[in-house]
């Protein structure tokens, strides 16, 4: 079984981070770290206090921090900009530390500032393969203030929420380039040409392999704004030639959508896909 690690984000309430390492054993996760990551500022440093208290513990498990920082040193709170570019690239690195070592991730972003959860999704949908997981945490019976229940006991109502992840890619980051990249805004960067290269391919294999080449000049004149009677007048065929044309191009690309209802294939749904890719090929 592969070695698994928590990594959850820290605001002022340390004990986000025991409920959600004691559900996720509950459950049967053989969590063997939880790195936390956290702002460095006064608010935050009792909930850290209590979270060194927790893990002094020998029977917990290994307890790492990773505080925010940019080029500047710790940051002590998320309040510009600069603040949540250095809080991207801290869960980036981090997971990414992880996903090297072939570790499973755990990720919680149930604690601390909205920005935390925000960006811990765009580091999950750019990292996490299908076997890692994040996690939202619900409590009920407890509320700011209270005296702080750091397990769960009778009266606390506590689960733990799998939160749903939009994948960028279906492989697994660790066997692509984005595992090379240290920098989050590379690899979005990254992902984005190999979605584009992705893209140009599948359309490139439409052309030249579902469509025959009458069909193909048909669409390549569509593309540049040429009406059926245009289309019909430059290649020197009748209009109703090129009308039966485009209906079996039109049931072809409908195949090639995966059938899809929810824009129907027309005229403008087939320069929207193709008008880019022959613009692309002039220059």
């Amino acid at each position: 079984m592969r070695d698994q690690v928590l990594i959850a984000t820290l605001g002022t309430e340390p004990q986000v981070i025991t409920l959600v390492l004691d559900l996720l054993r509950a459950k049967g996760y053989p969590v063997a770290e939880v790195i936390v990551i956290h702002t460095t500022g006064d608010a935050v440093r009792p909930a850290l206090n209590g979270l060194a208290v927790e893990f002094s513990d020998p029977r917990t498990c290994p307890f790492r921090l990773a505080p925010i920082q940019d080029e500047r040193g710790p940051v002590a709170d998320i309040v510009t900009e600069t603040d949540t570019m250095a809080l991207l690239r801290t869960l980036y690195r981090t997971v990414l530390g992880e996903k090297r070592a072939g570790r499973l991730v755990h990720l919680s972003i149930a604690g601390g500032r909205k920005p935390m959860a925000v960006y811990g999704m765009v580091v999950s949908q750019l990292l996490l393969d299908e076997n890692d997981r994040v996690w939202h945490l619900l409590s009920e019976g407890w509320r700011p203030g209270d005296e702080r229940v750091m397990h769960p006991q009778p009266g606390l109502s506590t689960s733990l929420v799998p939160v749903p992840v939009l994948r960028w890619s279906t492989i697994s980051p660790a066997l692509t380039e984005l595992a090379l990249r240290d920098d989050p805004w590379e690899a979005i960067q990254a992902q984005r040409t190999m979605q584009q290269e992705d893209d140009r391919r599948r359309k490139r294999d439409f052309l030249e392999y579902v469509l025959t080449p009458a069909e193909r000049r048909a669409v390549r004149l569509a593309s540049q704004g040429l009406d059926n009677a245009a289309i019909a007048r430059q290649l020197g065929k009748s209009e109703k030639t090129i009308n039966n044309q485009f209906t079996g191009i039109y049931q072809k690309l409908h195949e090639w959508r995966g059938y899809r209802t929810d824009v129907p294939v027309s005229r403008s749904v087939l320069v929207a896909e193709f008008a880019p890719y022959f613009a692309l090929e002039r220059r």
